[in-house]
């Protein structure tokens, strides 16, 4: 269990790195009078601190180093 937490951890903080954004479209309703409806999409983005990424990859290896070295 703690070998697949650290592979995800990893490839999370690459991930995190590869795509330092994650966007997302939000419907928002604009005019709602009677029977007249107009809504709008806005995109909006959350930033990913790249300092985030790279502690999950250390975490990852050091959990990969530490779960090896107790397995011997």
């Amino acid at each position: 269990m703690r070998k697949i937490l650290a592979i995800l951890l990893i490839l999370g903080g690459i991930a995190a790195l590869a795509t330092p954004y994650i966007t997302y479209t939000e419907k928002e309703r604009v005019v709602d009078v009677g029977p007249i409806e107009i809504d709008a999409e806005k995109e909006k983005t959350i930033p990913i601190p790249q300092i985030a990424a790279v502690a999950a990859i250390i975490i990852g290896i050091g959990m990969l180093a530490l779960g090896s070295r107790s397995e011997v």
